[in-house]
């Protein structure tokens, strides 16, 4: 299975809800796209930049996602930074870039560029990524809990907490 495949075997429910489309995937940079409508608006005429940082999000949680150790159960966004550049007009389709600017064990940050489909850049996202391993501490004994696949159960993510990290 290539990365590309790995990711839309994987929907992640925000970004099916957007209309996401990956287009490429890469180890160090995935790229993707959606077109943007009235309903992802503010009430002016320019998409929403909640919307936007959610695309993004999206973006950084698939790179995070590829690059993760084989034993992790999954990432999650710890820390995100949106600098606006431009306005995207509404009904504009946006494209993201998101690369890769560090791969740890615990801990990837990953930058992505959105711009409109005109070229037009319209933010830089710069996110953190904290890798989630299952069964870390916590004294759980691994046996399956009932829990759906692709969902983790409380215990089965004990003892990820950047404190908790070993040196």
């Amino acid at each position: 299975m290539d990365l590309l495949q790995r990711i839309t075997a994987h929907p992640m429910p925000m970004a099916v809800h957007l209309g996401i489309e990956f287009l490429e995937a890469e180890p160090d940079q995935v790229t993707a796209w959606m077109q943007t409508g009235p309903e992802h608006c503010t009430v002016g005429p320019a998409v929403h930049g909640g919307v936007i940082m959610a695309f993004a999000d999206s973006l950084g949680g698939a790179t995070a996602f590829l690059n993760m150790p084989e034993d992790a159960k999954a990432t999650t966004t710890l820390e995100s930074k949106t600098n606006f550049v431009a306005a995207a007009p509404a009904g504009s389709s946006l494209i993201g870039v998101a690369s890769v600017l560090h791969r740890g064990r615990r801990t990837q940050v990953v930058q992505t560029r959105v711009e409109t489909g005109q070229g037009r850049v319209v933010a830089f996202v710069t996110q953190t990524q904290m890798t989630l391993f299952a069964n870390r501490g916590g004294g759980h004994d691994g046996a399956h809990d009932g829990a759906h696949d692709g969902e983790c159960a409380d215990h089965d993510l004990a003892g990820n907490r950047l404190e908790d990290a070993e040196a």
